[in-house]
Parts: C-alpha cells; structure tokens; sequence
C-alpha cells in the first residue's frame, strides 16, 4: 500500500527537479488541478492512472521509486550507484551488480535480439525479484 504522506512527498521533490508548480504539474500530467492538491493533502491516494501518467511524462522518474521511495531519483545512467549529495531533493540507493545480475542481463539481451528478430520489436522488459525489488530494460 502506497503512504501518502511519503508519496506527497516524493511528488514534491519531482514539482522541484522539473520546476513546476502544482498546477503546472497537473497540466503537464492531463489531470485536474483538484487531484494534486486532493493527493497532496492526502484526501485521496493516486490511482494507477494517475502513477502511470507520472511515470510516463516523467522520464526520470522510476515507478518503484515514486510509489515505494526505494530506488533512484533522477534515474540513474549506471545501475552502481553510491550515496551522494549532489541534489539535495535527490534520493538514491547502493546498488551493486554481482555476476548473477550481468549473467541474467545478458541472457535477456539474447532473448530480446532472437525476439526482436520476429515481427514485432520490445519495448520494455521488467524482472520482478522475490525479495521485492525490479529491473526495467528498455529498449532504445
């Protein structure tokens, strides 16, 4: 369950990084300008069409990150990152890949080029973790 109050959050630092008041956000977005500010109250808790326009307007925003605070914001170009303060509305998480990751990373790079081979090309494929965290690959 998404907390609001940490969601509010999160949606703030994002009004921040782009320079957007929350009008201009709700323009941006294609939502009314009374569901931010019923969200930002916390009257009402985003729906998935609301989390999905973010994500999708927003490249640098992450889809676990806006929803769970875990994660990267800006999106990061490497997927090791180490803590640092270069924003201070910027939340990152240590990341480290170990030879499973880089294994697996290329076994989808395979499956995705005999795919992508067919007819139809990839978009985006995401691998859920069982304990909870996610990949995106996208395909550019």
């Amino acid at each position: 369950m998404v907390n609001s109050e940490e969601f509010s959050k999160r949606l703030k630092i994002i009004f921040d990084y782009y320079d957007l008041s929350a009008s201009s956000f709700a323009e941006k977005i294609d939502v009314g300008r009374a569901s931010i500010s019923h969200i930002l109250s916390g009257r009402n808790k985003p729906s998935l069409d609301f989390v999905l326009k973010v994500v999708s307007t927003f490249e640098e925003v992450e889809l676990y990150w806006l929803l769970n605070g875990k994660g990267n914001f800006p999106k990061s170009e490497s997927p090791t990152m180490e803590k640092t303060n270069k924003k201070e509305n910027q939340q990152t998480l240590e990341f480290t890949e170990d030879s499973h990751d880089v294994e697996q990373k290329n076994q989808v790079s395979a499956e995705h080029q005999k795919i992508t081979s067919n007819s139809k090309a990839i978009h985006k494929i995401v691998i859920f973790y069982k304990d909870g965290t996610f990949e995106a690959f996208e395909n550019n």
